[in-house]
């Protein structure tokens, strides 16, 4: 079967299609069809009448968020395709992404996946926000992009960013250098996010100002935390009496993000994780919610979300064979 999907500006057309047809080709593997531009719109060629409307919902929506100023990147593309060929109605039907801030470039930052987006909107309407959820899913960069935009704004006057150097045991006294030496290798992915969102010269300014604060959890004890935008990363590796020391830090006009992913818990076998507990106390506290993203919220190369599927898979067989 063939079908026209009539698209009249040529430049939509090309970025629907991708560069060097990249979309195209991802929503031709997984449906079996053929995708070529032409002279009315994309022309969709298939073997049955089923396959090819699903396609065309496809380019629709491809096209719909073009026009609405949406960039259509390959990322974009292959989550929308996969959601449409795993029946995920709500993620495809619902996905519009969340704008958030532009990079120092001038480039928009956004939701990318429509669990990234309810997690941005968790966070603009909650005072704290727990993101649980696999590597890859923006967690820890979607946290970083609304401290700046809040910081831009004038909402908060500091950023603080905070994680567990558990690899360290946090006996930090016992490694050789100041303070930033020795925390620099434990909050580098931190750093990384500023520094991407920021621009090297703003980040280090910001920093040296004392704006922008990047320490270990263990420095966070018998501090009131006022006026801030608060990341904890890697919260999977905080102790429970850690978790409500940092919980606790809270002041006013303050805003709190706790990231981490439960399938990633380093800390020794006999201590619970402060992430994992917080789960089960808080979920019923005002003013506080969770945002649970998964494999189909990876936003890094189709790779990695291949690669947890295969992990997840792995625990399964291996609980049942218990």
């Amino acid at each position: 079967m063939e079908s026209i999907v009539r698209i009249e500006d040529s430049d939509i057309i090309r970025e629907v299609l991708g560069a060097a047809n990249a979309n195209a080709k991802t929503i031709e593997e997984l449906f079996d069809v053929q995708i070529e531009p032409d002279m009315a719109g994309i022309s969709v060629r298939g073997r049955d009448e089923a396959t090819v409307r699903k396609v065309e919902e496809i380019l629709h929506k491809l096209l719909r968020l073009g026009q609405d100023g949406v960039p259509i990147s390959q990322q974009l593309s292959q989550y929308l395709t996969q959601a449409a060929y795993e029946g995920a109605r709500a993620a495809f039907e619902g996905y519009h992404p969340s704008w958030i801030c532009l990079n120092y470039k001038g480039k928009p930052i956004m939701s990318k996946t429509q669990g990234q987006s309810d997690y941005v909107d968790k966070i603009k309407k909650n005072t704290v926000t727990f993101a649980i959820g696999p590597a890859g899913t923006g967690k820890t960069y979607l946290a970083v992009a609304m401290a700046v935009q809040a910081f831009r704004r004038h909402e908060v006057d500091r950023i603080i960013l905070t994680r567990p150097a558990v690899e360290a045991g946090e006996r930090l006294g016992f490694l050789p250098g100041d303070l930033q030496t020795k925390v620099d290798p434990y909050m580098r992915p931190l750093y990384d996010a500023l520094q991407d969102l920021m621009g090297a010269d703003q980040y280090l300014k910001n920093m040296e100002r004392g704006l922008i604060e990047v320490s270990p959890l263990a420095y966070m004890r018998g501090r009131t935390l006022d006026n801030a935008f608060i990341i904890l990363d890697e919260a999977q590796n905080t102790t429970i009496e850690q978790m409500k020391m940092f919980l606790t830090r809270i002041g006013f006009d303050s805003k709190v993000v706790v990231t981490g992913d439960v399938t990633q818990i380093d800390l020794p076998r006999d201590q619970q994780s402060g992430l994992v507990h917080a789960t089960r106390v808080l979920k019923r506290v005002e003013g506080l919610d969770f945002a649970r993203l998964s494999g189909k919220d990876i936003v890094r190369n189709p790779i990695v979300s291949r690669i947890i599927k295969a992990y997840d898979r792995s625990t399964q067989d291996h609980s049942r064979d218990k």
